[in-house]
């Protein structure tokens, strides 16, 4: 996944009047503003009760669903094999947000703080804080890109990081 991949994606779904943030590593390097490795993928939280609107949006581009594990997240990918892991939010009041969790009882939380904007080749793009980030890379064994991603969180931030 290119960095013009991920600004078309965004543009698609600005479009549609989606809203959406982006995560993972891409949601990293947005927030440095550099692209700093490769990726795989593109990780995007959405507002849950937009979600039609999103997967029309992307089938329309030639995307289709490979993978569902809804409520939790479920990935579509293009058939020239790019893929966007997509993360459904709902939202409260105040403007935090829950993402349900493989265990229901103890879903992932996202306070209204940590939607920020970064930039990607200099365009504003919505992402998550370097602090949520830190937050959701910890509890498990850390791939290397996991590692390169932290790494660049704390030269860019100086945030303090769990490996």
């Amino acid at each position: 996944m290119t960095a013009d991949d991920v600004l078309f994606v965004l543009t698609l779904l600005r479009q549609a009047k989606a809203d959406v943030w982006i995560g993972g590593g891409w949601g990293i390097d947005s927030l440095i503003g550099e692209q700093t490795r490769d990726h795989r993928d593109l990780d995007l939280m959405h507002r849950q009760d937009q979600e039609d609107s999103v997967v029309a949006v992307l089938q329309e581009a030639g995307f289709v669903e490979t993978l569902n594990w809804r409520p939790v997240r479920f990935v579509v990918t293009a058939p020239d094999g790019r893929e966007v892991d997509l993360h459904p939010l709902v939202f409260a009041d105040d403007g935090s947000a829950e993402q349900t969790s493989p265990e229901p009882e103890r879903p992932f939380t996202y306070p209204s703080f940590c939607f920020v904007t970064g930039t990607i080749h200099g365009t504003p793009v919505p992402c998550l804080s370097a602090e949520q980030q830190v937050h959701f890379h910890q509890g498990y064994e850390p791939s290397e890109r996991d590692r390169h991603d932290m790494a660049q969180l704390r030269r860019a931030f100086g945030i303090a990081t769990h490996f």
